[in-house]
């Protein structure tokens, strides 16, 4: 009779792990680390603050001539770093006090359009029927009216300033808050949790605020930069019209029409603002797709 002979090996890792009392190791996955988000954020930052600090910076002021009309930029004294322009006063202290305007209406009419149409899509998306019907009828109607027209209709029959623009931007936006906050409502509206909170006795008001409103925020708030980059677009375009900020008061589209004129001779009367223009609507484009990669839930469900 032969005796089999079994080989015995150590025991196996997992089994050693767990006899041990403790969980096998899962490697840490690493995010690659977005550069151009950092990078966009920065000049973002930089920017709010050139603009915040406006009248503490070595600048000259934006209605006084520093040097020669229509110097190119070069190296040397802070107000001549960027060039001058037509009338000789410095292009960089144009800049940093154009940012004011474009900043403050692209933030008050985007902020005024996320709480506006945040409100009507949260109500016409959870309580529907009628007041569902109103409210699209009415983003609808406001989506087909061309907007450059009912900028200008405003423009033209109210006094051109920046509460002017700020109302005529922030009546542009609200449909798109009101459409997308719709939406996310009619999806959470549906959830489990909010079924439990209707089947628990909670009131209309403690389920739109407390279960479908802190779902919204995020989506919203992911979109508000993509909207703050299309209105300072939207500015400018109305200040190259003529139609924007009155002078003496720069502003980033006001200082591409006056020097549009000279585009052939001095191309940096043109290419310097809107090169700030592209910058400033790019890193806000990038910084809003990062949010809402990062916290639209409704991406990760």
């Amino acid at each position: 009779m032969t005796d089999t002979v079994t080989r015995t090996t150590g025991p196996d890792p997992t089994t050693r792990t767990a006899a041990a009392g403790r969980l096998p190791a899962v490697p840490r996955i690493r995010r690659r680390r977005p550069v151009l988000v950092y990078l966009a954020a920065a000049w973002l930052l930089l920017l709010l603050g050139a603009a915040a600090l406006a009248d503490v910076l070595p600048l000259a002021p934006y209605a006084t001539p520093v040097g020669p009309p229509r110097q190119p930029p070069q190296p040397g004294p802070l107000d001549l770093l960027l060039g001058t322009d037509t009338m000789g006063r410095s292009i960089l202290s144009r800049l940093v006090h154009g940012a004011r305007i474009s900043l403050l209406v692209g933030t008050v009419a985007g902020l005024l359009g996320f709480t506006v149409g945040a409100t009507l899509g949260l109500l016409a998306g959870y309580f529907r029927g009628r007041l569902d019907t109103a409210i699209t009828l009415l983003t609808d109607a406001m989506l087909a009216f061309p907007p450059l027209i009912l900028l200008l209709a405003l423009a033209s029959v109210l006094t051109p300033s920046a509460g002017t623009i700020g109302l005529g931007l922030t009546l542009l936006v609200i449909p798109s808050f009101t459409r997308l906050a719709r939406a996310n409502t009619l999806a959470w509206s549906c959830r489990e949790f909010v079924k439990a909170a209707t089947n628990m006795g909670a009131g209309h008001g403690r389920i739109l605020t407390r279960e479908i409103l802190p779902n919204l925020i995020a989506p919203l708030a992911a979109y508000l930069p993509i909207v703050m980059a299309a209105l300072i677009v939207a500015e400018g375009s109305l200040s190259f019209l003529g139609l924007g900020i009155p002078p003496p008061q720069p502003s980033w589209g006001q200082m591409i029409n006056d020097g549009k004129d000279a585009l052939a001779t001095d191309p940096h009367l043109v290419f310097v603002p809107a090169t700030v223009i592209f910058v400033t609507v790019f890193a806000l484009n990038l910084v809003g797709d990062h949010l809402r990669t990062t916290f639209d839930r409704t991406l990760h469900d």
